[in-house]
C-alpha cells in the first residue's frame, strides 16, 4: 500500500471516513491542486475510498477536475479525466468485487505514459492482498474509448432500450418479462417495474421522461398468445392505457415529443398510429 494509505488505515475510523469523503473537496476548493490530484492518483487512496465508500463516490471526486474555478492545469486534468473513465468503465466489476481494482487500472491505463499514470500504476502492481493475474501489456478498452458505462441487472437478454430527453434517464426491456429505469449518470437502477407475464420487446419513452410505451405477449384465458401495447406512468408504475387491436407481431414502438401520439410498427409491413389519451387507433398506414 502507498504511503498515504498506510496513513489513512492508521486513523480512527471516524476521522478516515471523514478524510475519505471531504478531503479531496476541501484541497480543490482551497486551491492546492496538487495535494488534490496527488491523493486522486495514489492507489492507497483510490483503494481505501473504493472500500469504504463505493465506486460511485470514487468518481464523483474526479468530477472536480472538469470545475472551471479549480485551476488545475491542462495535463492535470486530462490525467485525473482518464483515471475517471477507466474507473467509470469497470464500475460494473468494482461495484461486485473491490479485489479487480489493480487488474483494472493495469489493463485500462497501461499505454498512458504520463508520469502521474504510471506512479500509479505502479503502487497498484504491489497491491497483495490476495492472489492475482497481472497484466503486462493493457488488455481492456481504455478510457475514451467505446462505452462510457456498464448497466447491470437483467437477468436475460435485453431487448430494447430507450433514453429520455434529457438524458439523464433511461429505460430497458428484456425478456426477463421486466422494464428497468436507469440513472444514466451514476448507473444506478432507479426502478424495476414487473407484473408482465412475457418478455417486454420494445420500449419508447416520453418528453416527460415519465411516460413509457412498450409491447408484450400476454397470454389469455385458453392459453393463446396476443400482443398488447401497453402505454405506463413510470414514476407510479401503474399502467395508464392497454392498446390490444394488434392481430400481426409488433416490431418495434415510437412516441411523439409531446406524448400524445404513438406509433406501433407490425411485421405486416404496416404502421398503426394511436392516441395515446385515449388509446384508440387513430390511421393505419
Amino acid at each position: 500500500m502507498s504511503d498515504l494509505g498506510v496513513w489513512l488505515a492508521q486513523q480512527c475510523q471516524e476521522d478516515r471516513d471523514l478524510l475519505l469523503k471531504y478531503q479531496p473537496k476541501r484541497f480543490a476548493k482551497r486551491g492546492k491542486v496538487d495535494r488534490y490530484c496527488a491523493w486522486l492518483t495514489d492507489f492507497g487512496f483510490i483503494e481505501m475510498k473504493l472500500e469504504f465508500l463505493g465506486v460511485q463516490a470514487l468518481i464523483d471526486d474526479y468530477d472536480l477536475a472538469r470545475v472551471s474555478d479549480v485551476l488545475l492545469s491542462e495535463g492535470q486534468t486530462e490525467t485525473l479525466v482518464r483515471i475517471q473513465g477507466a474507473i467509470r468503465k469497470s464500475a460494473h466489476i468494482l461495484d461486485r468485487d473491490k479485489t479487480q481494482l489493480a487488474g483494472h487500472l493495469l489493463g485500462r491505463l497501461l499505454d498512458f505514459e504520463v508520469p502521474e499514470i504510471q506512479g500509479l500504476l505502479e503502487q497498484a502492481k504491489q497491491w497483495k492482498d490476495s492472489p492475482w493475474l497481472r497484466a503486462l501489456k493493457a488488455n481492456l478498452e481504455r478510457p475514451g474509448e467505446g462505452c462510457l458505462r456498464t448497466l447491470i441487472g437483467h437477468t436475460r437478454s435485453v431487448q430494447a432500450v430507450a433514453i429520455a430527453p434529457d438524458g439523464k434517464t433511461a429505460i430497458s426491456a428484456s425478456s426477463d418479462n421486466t422494464l428497468k429505469i436507469w440513472d444514466t449518470e451514476t448507473g444506478r437502477e432507479l426502478k424495476t417495474l414487473t407484473g408482465h407475464s412475457s418478455s417486454v420487446d420494445a420500449v419508447a419513452i416520453a418528453k416527460d421522461g415519465k411516460t413509457a410505451i412498450f409491447f408484450s405477449i400476454s397470454k389469455g384465458c385458453f392459453g393463446q398468445e396476443k400482443e398488447i401495447l401497453k402505454i405506463w406512468d413510470t414514476e407510479r408504475d401503474q399502467e395508464l392505457k392497454n392498446l390490444t387491436d394488434h392481430s400481426n407481431s409488433l416490431k418495434a414502438v415510437a412516441i411523439a415529443s409531446d406524448g400524445k401520439i404513438a406509433i406501433s410498427a407490425l411485421y405486416d409491413h404496416t404502421l398503426k398510429i394511436w392516441d395515446t389519451e385515449t388509446g384508440s387507433e387513430l390511421k393505419t398506414l
